[in-house]
């Protein structure tokens, strides 16, 4: 039984984990968005650092598939 438990929280942890990258990632995109427009080259490189970032740990949950 405890098993049982301990396989749904760790699914429900990573669901919950999953939706905070995604809202991470929006935030990022409007970001970059922000930064291509003002032409600010530092967060450009910042931005693109950190979607990427995001993508990799996203992948590794298999959303991408």
């Amino acid at each position: 039984m405890k098993q049982v438990v301990h396989i749904i929280r760790k699914v429900e942890f990573e669901k919950q984990y999953i939706k905070g990258l995604q809202f991470e990632l929006d935030y990022e995109l409007s970001t970059l968005f922000d930064a291509l427009t003002s032409n600010d080259q530092r967060q450009i490189d910042s931005s693109k650092k950190r979607l990427e970032e995001i993508h990799v740990e996203l992948e590794a949950f298999h959303v991408f598939s």
